[in-house]
């Protein structure tokens, strides 16, 4: 699939409704893309320009400023080993080699099974628990090179779809909020005055 299917449409509709402006829904409906497709198509780009009367152009400008959008094929599990300065001090280098002898491909490819992309990773922001590495975004601390291959082992068995669904699910509980209990969002263009919190601590001073 590429273009959002009729189910993904009605929710991308309601997530637009959601806010003031359209094109504010931008990322939510990249995530959501991703989510059908694995990865971020073409069509899928031009499909949610379309909804939120946006060009392509502005869906892609800004969804590329974004390390977790991928817009080419992924595997069913993207592993990203951290190579910053505490994971290159604590073994990175060997580990992101050993990960290559063990799935058999350089970083930035997949599998050929279509099941594992491994690629590069900036700072995870667990510094200290170097070498760290994700996979689709759940961490995984003080790997070794044992620990990467039981990993793999498990992943393979389907032992860890409990923990870690498949790349492109941003969340497993859809948001759902009752047009009863929306915030109520004033359109930017309507704002006459500044934020309440700032009134009313000019009022204080």
């Amino acid at each position: 699939m590429s273009r959002l299917t009729d189910a993904n449409v009605a929710l991308a509709r309601e997530i637009i409704a959601r806010y003031p402006k359209k094109k504010s829904a931008l990322i939510p409906l990249v995530h959501l893309s991703q989510q059908q497709n694995g990865y971020v198509t073409e069509d899928a780009m031009r499909h949610v320009a379309e909804l939120i009367d946006v060009t392509p152009a502005e869906v892609y400008g800004t969804a590329s400023f974004y390390e977790m959008f991928r817009f080419e094929p992924t595997g069913k599990y993207l592993i990203n080993i951290c190579g910053t300065l505490s994971c290159a001090l604590m073994g990175a280098d060997q580990l992101m080699h050993h990960a290559e002898h063990t799935l058999g491909v350089k970083a930035g490819s997949t599998t050929p099974d279509g099941l594992i992309t491994l690629q590069h990773a900036e700072c995870q922001a667990a510094c200290t628990e170097a070498p760290t590495l994700q996979v689709n975004y759940r961490h995984r601390f003080r790997v070794t090179a044992a620990d990467f291959d039981q990993l793999v082992d498990d992943l393979r068995a389907g032992k860890l779809d409990g923990e870690i669904p498949p790349h492109g699910t941003l969340g497993r509980n859809r948001q759902h909020i009752p047009a009863d209990r929306a915030v109520g969002a004033q359109h930017p263009d309507d704002v006459t005055t500044g934020p309440a919190w700032i009134e009313i601590a000019e009022a204080a001073q």
